[in-house]
């Protein structure tokens, strides 16, 4: 049998020892959904009230023009950075540059940290090295002491922390069989779901506090469980049989497999008297992916529906607060979202066909996005429908997208190919504070260009095959020697 067969059958059925993995490996992206969305609470626009009872001061008056001891906010200053830093009437680049700050660095780190999972540092250590400088870098945020500091911070902290999803789960997948790869690597997704959905839990319960506390309680926890579990966690045997680590591989193999020992004896044997297969340079492996044209076009395609889907997918979180809705019960919503399409992600995932599911999705997206605007102001509850509607889909467009992004493509180049996907994701997200800016004045410039972005690049799914059931390649030639023998 081949390596990636006597793989498969030490490694098909699933027992407690890859549970357990699957639960250690998975929560890092709880913490990094909380830090990536923690400007909505921290960034917040805080509500105001006149002290006068005139008419030189009206809730519809612009406090910009009105004098400092007409109004008050309706929260303690600390409450956001916004009335902490006296940032009321800055520009919308200024108010936006946090955030922006914080996508800005989640696509820079995606593209230059990408190759050390395919490299040097594996998936594990990159998984737990950037978790924990992306949670040491929030701590670092509480004590900021103005807008440029904060903003520099949460640059450093998107560029650490743009590895975790990628790194998580591939590490999931490659540790496990065919037959359950997909639902098991939606424990990722899950984790996400509950990360986002703490997220309004702690800022409601401090509403009344500093937001410094919110990154405080948010990046303790984290900085000592990656600390405690770094020691439990088991590096991917493929990639390491990729590095030519074949004793730490088998050895690995020996602690998660699940069948009797004699069974496992012969197929480590069949291991040990393999042909040898030679070191993967990444560097070429990744010239490899730009000098392929099977490959040039997939990875193009899904840049292009990463970008579409991140655009939506953060937009719509980040958003909320423009549909005059209470910002806690939005986040609360969204997030609640997020459990019953990782549920049809996992349920479902095996009988979907990646292409027309993924178009699908991204499909009626855009639709209920640019919906949303039509609707107009007034209609609060349709509008918040159409919202959850929309971010409902994209998110399932998100996790069927890097789910099939980790089947297109081989071990070599993986984790890189998966990281320019969600990269791409984060490109998206880069634009959309800005948009959400803009859009309180006119809602087509944030929730409307959403949709029609959504909507144009699902469209690039045409050129992408179908992964659906499919084992997992090592090598770019083994990937495109597969493929030729498919067409």
């Amino acid at each position: 049998m081949s390596l990636d067969e006597t793989i498969e059958q030490i490694i098909g059925r699933f027992g407690w020892s890859q549970f357990m993995q699957a639960i250690l490996v998975s929560i890092p992206a709880c913490f990094d959904a909380q830090q990536t969305f923690i400007s909505i609470y921290a960034d917040a626009v805080p509500k105001w009230h006149c002290n006068t009872f005139d008419t030189s001061c009206n809730p519809k008056s612009n406090i910009c023009k009105l004098p400092r001891s007409s109004w008050s906010w309706d929260e303690p200053s600390h409450y956001s950075i916004i009335s902490d830093w006296g940032l009321e009437c800055a520009s919308s680049f200024i108010t936006s540059l946090p955030a922006s700050s914080f996508y800005i660095g989640s696509l820079i780190g995606g593209f230059t940290f990408a190759i050390l999972g395919d490299f040097c540092l594996g998936r594990k250590n990159l998984l737990y090295l950037s978790s924990l400088i992306m949670s040491v870098t929030a701590l670092l945020t509480a004590f900021s002491t103005n807008i440029w500091v904060y903003s520099s911070l949460r640059f450093v902290s998107g560029l650490s922390r743009s590895s975790v999803i990628t790194c998580s789960l591939i590490l999931l997948t490659e540790r496990i069989g065919k037959r359950l790869r997909s639902q098991v690597g939606t424990t990722a997704f899950f984790s996400y779901a509950f990360g986002l959905l703490s997220l309004p839990a702690v800022a409601y319960t401090n509403r009344g506090s500093s937001w410094r506390i919110l990154f405080l309680y948010t990046s303790i926890p984290a900085i000592f469980y990656f600390i405690i579990t770094y020691f439990f966690v088991y590096e991917s045997p493929r990639w390491l049989f990729m590095q030519g680590r074949d004793k730490e591989a088998i050895a690995i193999l020996k602690r998660i497999a699940c069948i009797e020992d004699r069974i496992l004896d012969s197929y480590l044997s069949n291991i040990h008297h393999r042909q040898e297969i030679p070191k993967v340079n990444p560097y070429t492996s990744m010239k490899d992916l730009f000098k392929r044209n099977w490959a040039l076009k997939r990875i193009l395609a899904v840049m292009v529906i990463g970008f579409g889907v991140g655009v939506v997918y953060f937009g719509m979180l980040l958003g909320v607060g423009n549909l005059n809705f209470s910002i806690y019960l939005s986040v609360i919503f969204n997030a609640s979202l997020l459990i019953p399409s990782n549920l049809l992600t996992l349920f479902f995932i095996s009988r979907w066909k990646r292409k027309s599911s993924l178009f699908a999705f991204c499909t009626i997206s855009g639709i209920c996005s640019i919906i949303c605007v039509m609707v107009g102001k007034g209609r609060e509850g349709i509008q918040i429908g159409l919202e959850l509607a929309s971010f409902f889909c994209s998110s399932l467009a998100f996790n069927v997208l890097l789910l099939f992004t980790i089947e297109l493509f081989p071990t070599s180049v993986r984790n890189s190919a998966t990281s320019l996907a969600r990269q791409a994701a984060a490109l998206g997200s880069v634009f959309d504070p800005v948009l959400i800016s803009i859009g309180r004045k006119n809602e087509f410039l944030s929730f409307g260009i959403f949709g029609l972005t959504m909507l144009l690049c699902g469209f690039f799914v045409i050129v992408l095959p179908e992964t659906r059931g499919k084992a997992l390649c090592n090598t770019m030639d083994e990937q495109e020697s597969k493929d030729s023998t498919m067409v």
